[in-house]
């Protein structure tokens, strides 16, 4: 079950650091232990844990900047702005892990400016930038869409086209049936924020869609499918009409606050998975 005799201790120790409230020791252990993994060894295991090769995408997926070749520290969060990249600096940070990388389809090619510095600084302390878009919302264990499914207790059914790996529809169920105004509550509780929009529908809420992040031209394919309310980060002026007139419930609960979650759920499955010091820094946005 465990790599070697030293990770099963680690194992031990770190559950009953964090039971135990201990948590500076719990930071402590990494330095004893001292465990790490190559950096090629850790990009081809989650490129295969995240489907990433089948995947199309806006962006390259996997190793966008190449920093350490052995990792031991790691700090994860959902974009790698400039606040995120200094944090990882400071906590001399071997890798970085987000959801949000660089090189995005039809950006300027010129490394001029903010890309400079993000680079700049990457590259200055040697710090490895990992960055996976669509398969971190997909995963379906570890993704955005599952994982704000347990954050919010929703029976989650899967993708709406499960042919296709890069579908990020999915839908759920509620254990209960809720109205309108609890769902809302129920959101803006459990993701600590208020609501960007909301749009009540016609029927209590017993069955969900949703999509993290900027998802909402998918409320149409959501009404087709019958659903009671449809939830994703943003919103655009026709989704407004589009959930109005299907009578379709619409909340659109914030892009960075429904992604939160993908890329610390990673984090954590490296830490437990390789004994990596993995740290989530969440850098808030109120997109």
């Amino acid at each position: 079950m465990y790599k070697n005799t030293s990770l099963f201790v680690y194992t031990v120790f770190s559950d009953y650091c964090l039971i135990s409230g201990k948590l500076q020791l719990f930071r402590q252990l990494f330095l004893v232990f001292n465990m790490s993994i190559g950096t090629n060894e850790l990009l081809s295991y989650l490129n295969q844990l995240l489907n990433s090769k089948d995947i199309k995408d806006y962006c390259p997926n996997g190793l966008q900047v190449e920093g350490k070749p052995e990792i031991q520290r790691v700090v994860s969060g959902v974009t790698a702005c400039q606040a995120l990249v200094d944090r990882a600096a400071d906590e001399k940070a071997d890798a970085i892990l987000v959801h949000h990388g660089y090189f995005w389809k039809g950006e300027p090619a010129e490394v001029v400016g903010m890309k400079k510095r993000r680079l700049q600084q990457l590259l200055k302390h040697d710090i490895n930038l990992f960055a996976y878009h669509l398969p971190l919302d997909v995963h379906p264990e570890l993704g955005n869409n599952a994982q704000l499914a347990k954050l919010m207790g929703w029976q989650f059914e899967g993708a709406v086209e499960p042919s296709d790996p890069a579908c990020p529809l999915v839908t759920g169920r509620l254990t209960e049936p809720m109205s309108c105004e609890d769902f809302s509550s129920l959101l803006e509780q459990r993701l600590q924020r208020r609501l960007v929009c909301r749009v009540d529908g016609l029927n209590d809420i017993k069955r969900v869609a949703w999509c993290t992040g900027g998802g909402q031209g998918f409320i149409d394919r959501a009404a087709q499918l019958g659903v009671d309310a449809f939830i994703t980060g943003e919103v655009s002026e026709p989704t407004i009409h589009s959930a109005r007139e299907q009578g379709i419930a619409f909340f659109a609960a914030g892009h960075h606050a429904t992604e939160r979650y993908g890329a610390k759920a990673l984090g954590e499955h490296l830490a437990s998975h390789f004994g990596l010091d993995v740290q989530f820094i969440d850098i808030d946005s109120p997109a």
